[in-house]
């Protein structure tokens, strides 16, 4: 399935006059067998998206270990407490939405001399139980961000299951764009190739590339 993905990706960057190769996929991880995961990276991917630090923590030290380096996203809500254990493990955090965060993420990336890639999330549909700064404040806090010298890349979002996503990829990529920032995580299994078409640089794809999850199963971390 991944080929598949892949292949749509490449088709999608070429409808919409993109560079090939422009689009990362991150394969989504949360919550999978360990074999599906590892039959992924048997493939030749390397780039992996997960939502709780507890279950990344418990498996990627040992699969770097054995495959070499891979880039690891946090594309969950990250709580404050776990932000130490999230600049030290993940490439990127995708997931940056409140200023008690962001402050606690720069402290941490500026003690260590290193850092993650930063994307801010923008609660484009403005869902109440949604995680994500409100497009109306998504301009405040990037400059926010950028006070604290936190190294912000882009931005993230997840649109309303129940809408069409383009009008929320289109609005993300309008802020991206006043603000400067090139990066724009958005588009999942069932939308990448709309978000793709309105700029997305990654999309976040896994039950398409892994098959369905069993959430009661696991334990989230």
């Amino acid at each position: 399935m991944l080929e598949t993905i892949l292949n749509r990706i490449a088709a999608a960057e070429a409808a919409a006059g993109r560079t090939p190769g422009s689009v990362e996929l991150i394969a989504v991880s949360k919550v999978q067998p360990l074999e599906r995961v590892v039959a992924v990276l048997g493939q030749g991917h390397r780039i992996f998206g997960e939502n709780y630090v507890q279950e990344a923590q418990g498996k990627w030290p040992d699969l770097r270990h054995r495959f070499g380096h891979v880039s690891v996203h946090m594309i969950g809500p990250l709580q404050t407490n776990k932000a130490k254990a999230a600049v030290g493990l993940f490439d990127a955090i995708h997931t940056v939405d409140r200023p008690s965060l962001a402050e606690k993420l720069a402290r941490l990336a500026q003690e260590r001399g290193a850092s993650p890639e930063f994307f801010v999330q923008v609660n484009t549909g403005e869902e109440p139980q949604k995680a994500g700064v409100l497009p109306a404040e998504a301009d405040g806090f990037i400059a926010t961000c950028r006070g604290m010298d936190l190294p912000v890349r882009g931005l993230m979002c997840i649109p309303p299951e129940d809408q069409d996503s383009s009008p929320h990829f289109a609005l993300l990529a309008e802020i991206a764009g006043q603000n400067g920032l090139g990066g724009l995580s958005m588009g999942m299994s069932g939308d990448f190739e709309a978000a793709i078409a309105a700029g997305a640089t990654h999309v976040r794809v896994g039950s398409a590339i892994f098959g369905a999850r069993d959430y009661s199963a696991q334990s989230r971390g």
